[in-house]
């Protein structure tokens, strides 16, 4: 009755039995279930193998080296658990030492395995829907969304250059492009084609990124990217994307030209001056003012930069609620606002006058870390800004956080910020040291990920390669792992063969027969059927002058030999009497 109720629960909250989250839960409610019908050691076995199976679960969720250390914690547990239930003298501090020996002696197996076996492309566990991280940035920008991302210090990615770095400035790291808008949310819309472009610079970045799984189809890279390592397809608005969301931490390579001029069809053009009706009057009032001074388009940008810059505008996490009209809210009441309130009303601004302009959103900066060489990427970096259209040079990246908040594109968000505001802890910590050791751990985290996570078969095939394998293939590396594993398990069955370490019990007792072996060499053999105590007194009634030393080893040989474990102390110290011991 508690299963099939607990199945219903299920059912109840997960709608469904089947994916990662609703078989973790039964997992686990079938073990807890199992602890109400242990009555035999198979019961306890059984129910330690499903411990095992469940530590296993933790890295649907996490694959940090933290987890990874938790989790190696769990199963010296799990097996000292299973020792003890095997032997019942065992203490708990000799079941954690014999423990943690079988698994220090497993890690030479296991390294071997983690090198050779050959890798599996893609998720092995799970559903496309089961990723197991999920990026803030989403296909559709409405005010306050990008705000509430600054409470979050999960990583969004991390990048590392070969060769040159460019300034904190030109770091706009681009995702999802949103043309359409309702009066209140900015969306992606229709995908468009692939992108036509002239480089004008030789000028060039190459980068790494490694992309944590987001459950979306958009990568990340700065503009405009030229080659990238993965398959991917890159749209007319310079955005790339994957065939398939990214459940999997992303490891790719990327080329980008920083001064580039795009081309634009007609159509497109028009999709970028839409504008819904019945929505902001006095924002649309006020950009054909501007047209009304026969501004040019470039004049009329610098109208809208102006108005932010002058006119009492404040960058805030915290901007109060908008009506139906909500460029007008901002523009003319509130003032307050975060990037996407300047980004959209922006835009809004734009295409009222006139001017072809569109909503991009991704990450801006980054933070650097100096011991591992690279940018740290995270979700509280997420960025909007603006680009409009020019007919002499195409879509232009115009920031209008930038005016109001320079230090925002220059030295971060949290400089852009009063420090009433409530920042993250990572991103508001300024103490040297804690700075230091948690870049440092970011570091080991990121090489965690580099070496064991993200060992795929690319970085297997070219480990071994290194190690001289001249031709890598499944075979190969299964004949080189069985020889491999054959090799190791032979060493060590030969070390711990070859000097068998006597058990505590064996050296109470081989002492003991030393000891009666001097008392038969002068006539006084111990008889088949005597046992120690009576020996001892047989001794004492001949030989009183010895039966003081008798009944004092004999005392201790009986207090070593049957209790649950010899003290080691008391055990030498046996040893050595016995081999001090002269019959005369």
């Amino acid at each position: 009755m508690l299963t099939l109720g607990c199945i219903a629960a299920l059912l109840l909250d997960f709608h469904t039995l089947f994916g990662r989250e609703v078989g973790v839960a039964f997992l686990t409610l079938l073990s807890a279930l199992k602890l109400l019908e242990t009555r035999s050691l198979r019961d306890v076995i059984l129910l330690i193998y499903l411990s095992f199976f469940i530590c296993l679960t933790h890295f649907f969720y996490s694959q940090t080296l933290w987890s990874a250390a938790y989790n190696l914690l769990i199963i010296l547990a799990l097996m000292a658990t299973w020792l003890n239930y095997q032997a019942d003298s065992l203490t708990l501090k000799l079941s954690l030492q014999m423990a943690g020996k079988i698994i220090l002696q497993a890690i030479p197996l296991a390294l071997i395995i983690f090198i050779l076996f050959p890798r599996i492309q893609g998720p092995l566990w799970g559903l496309p829907q089961d990723a197991y991280g999920s990026s803030g940035l989403s296909d559709s920008m409405t005010p306050g969304s990008l705000s509430k991302l600054f409470l979050s210090d999960a990583v969004a990615f991390r990048a590392s250059f070969a060769g040159n770095v460019p300034q904190q400035n030109q770091l706009y790291w681009r995702g999802p492009v949103l043309w359409d808008f309702d009066g209140r949310t900015w969306t992606r819309g229709q995908e468009i084609a692939t992108a036509q472009a002239l480089v004008l610079s030789d000028h060039f970045f190459s980068y790494q990124i490694t992309l944590e799984p987001h459950n979306k189809r958009w990568l990340f890279a700065l503009d405009m990217p030229l080659a990238v390592s993965t398959v991917s397809q890159q749209t007319a608005d310079l955005q790339l994307l994957s065939p398939q969301p990214i459940v999997t931490r992303l490891r790719y390579q990327v080329r980008s030209a920083l001064r580039y001029r795009t081309a634009e069809s007609e159509p497109q053009l028009a999709r970028a001056l839409a504008l819904p009706d019945g929505f902001n009057p006095q924002s649309r009032q006020l950009a054909a003012g501007w047209r009304a001074q026969n501004l040019s388009d470039a004049a009329v940008v610098s109208s809208a930069l102006r108005l932010f810059s002058q006119q009492n505008f404040v960058y805030t996490l915290t901007p109060p609620e908008l009506g139906k009209h909500g460029v007008d809210d901002f523009l003319f009441n509130t003032r307050q606002g975060f990037c996407e309130h300047y980004a959209a009303s922006f835009v809004f601004l734009m295409r009222a006058a006139g001017i072809p302009a569109r909503v991009v959103t991704g990450y801006q900066g980054g933070e650097w870390n100096a011991l591992g060489g690279y940018f740290i990427l995270r979700q509280a970096d997420a960025h909007a800004w603006a680009e409009v259209w020019s007919a002499a040079q195409g879509w232009q990246r115009i920031d209008p956080t930038a005016a109001i908040a320079p230090s925002r594109i220059e030295a971060g968000l949290r400089a852009a910020l009063p420090n009433s505001e409530a920042f993250p802890f990572f991103s508001r910590t300024q103490a040297p040291w804690l700075s230091y050791w948690r870049l440092k751990f970011d570091v080991i985290n990121y090489q965690w990920n580099q070496w064991v996570i993200n060992f795929d078969t690319e970085r297997q095939f070219a480990f071994l390669t290194h190690l001289g394998m001249k031709e890598v293939s499944w075979q190969t590396m299964l004949t080189v792992l069985f020889v491999a594993l054959s090799l190791t398990l032979g060493i060590v069955s030969f070390v711990l063969l070859r000097r068998p370490k006597r058990a505590p019990l064996e050296q109470v007792q081989g002492a003991y027969l030393r000891f009666c072996a001097k008392l038969a060499n002068v006539g006084l053999p111990r008889a088949a059927h005597e046992g120690a105590v009576d020996f001892a007194k047989r001794i004492a009634s001949c030989k009183p002058e010895y039966a003081a030393l008798m009944q004092r080893l004999t005392s201790e040989y009986t207090a070593l030999r049957y209790e649950p474990a010899p003290n080691p102390a008391r055990l030498k110290a046996f040893v050595q009497a016995v081999k001090q011991f002269k019959v005369h």
